[in-house]
């Protein structure tokens, strides 16, 4: 009787090991790269709104006063999670994922001249994309729910970002890139949106309930407080001068760098050296 090898599944239900996730985001990494900048930039647009839509959901859990601090930190991360969705399975392009461009040029395919390109025009899109989706969501009058406590969330949140030394602030934004590019990584072993989805939702959730900072959440944050205390929509005893503009870049430019520590060095670079280098077996 002759031995008949079985062929292959159509349709492989297994997730994709790692090796085959790093040469994914390398590929991936090597189009985002090469990508014109008007769709680049329209794309960063939709990221920042997508993540400032996560940072809305969160706030709605923030402001229930009856919840534990645990259940508003664990609920409130999964609810944020929504922008990630979002970026990952409807398609956009977010500063703090597009770290991981960093595998590429580790292995030669991009220059870097490419990634820091790629990085400028993410973030200037990122940030038009969340404070955008702030005056929208202003103009919808969401911050009077909750008995204006939705209002008071987002400045207590803004003021709880701005506070922090610049090495927290740093140490913070290492921590939190790594959980979103893991999040990341996890999400590209899925083969479908439900895989997805699940993969991404434990390292988002964890970054928010520690308390660790993402610079484009942040864009949504201090926007927000800023421009309310700028038109006068604070409640009364709360202090304007808490939030300005000084602040604000006290609290993105280290976040910014922590970001890119965690992400690009800390994630990227280290998988790289693990699949591509031949640290580990394919």
């Amino acid at each position: 009787m002759n031995d008949v090898t079985p062929s292959p599944p159509i349709f492989n239900l297994n997730a994709y090991n790692p090796a085959e996730i790093q040469e994914a985001i390398e590929t991936v990494g090597v189009k985002k790269a090469a990508m014109p900048i008007v769709p680049c930039f329209v794309l960063a647009v939709v990221a920042g709104g997508s993540i400032g839509f996560g940072a809305l959901y969160y706030s709605i859990v923030a402001s229930d006063a009856d919840l534990s601090f645990a259940t508003v930190r664990v609920l409130g991360g999964v609810a944020f999670s929504l922008g990630m969705a979002i970026v990952l399975i409807a398609g956009a392009e977010l500063f703090t994922g597009n770290n991981l461009i960093v595998m590429a040029w580790a292995s030669g395919k991009i220059s870097a001249m490419a990634v820091l390109r790629n990085w400028a025009i993410v973030y200037v899109g990122n940030f038009v994309g969340a404070a955008g989706l702030v005056i929208l969501v202003f103009l919808s009058h969401h911050l009077d729910m909750n008995s204006g406590r939705i209002g008071l969330t987002v400045l207590n949140t803004a003021v709880a970002k701005i506070s922090p030394g610049i090495t927290t602030l740093f140490v913070k934004g290492i921590l939190c890139n790594m959980l979103v590019c893991l999040a990341v990584w996890l999400a590209y072993a899925g083969r479908s949106v439900t895989d997805k989805i699940l993969a991404l939702i434990l390292p988002i959730s964890a970054f928010v309930a520690a308390g660790f900072e993402h610079c484009v959440a942040n864009m949504y944050f201090l926007s927000f407080a800023w421009l309310l205390t700028e038109i006068g929509g604070a409640p009364a005893n709360f202090d304007a001068s808490l939030i300005t503009i000084p602040g604000i870049i006290h609290n993105l430019v280290p976040v910014t760098l922590g970001n890119i520590a965690g992400g690009a060095g800390l994630v990227g670079l280290v998988y790289w050296l693990i699949y591509q280098r031949g640290l580990a077996k394919k």
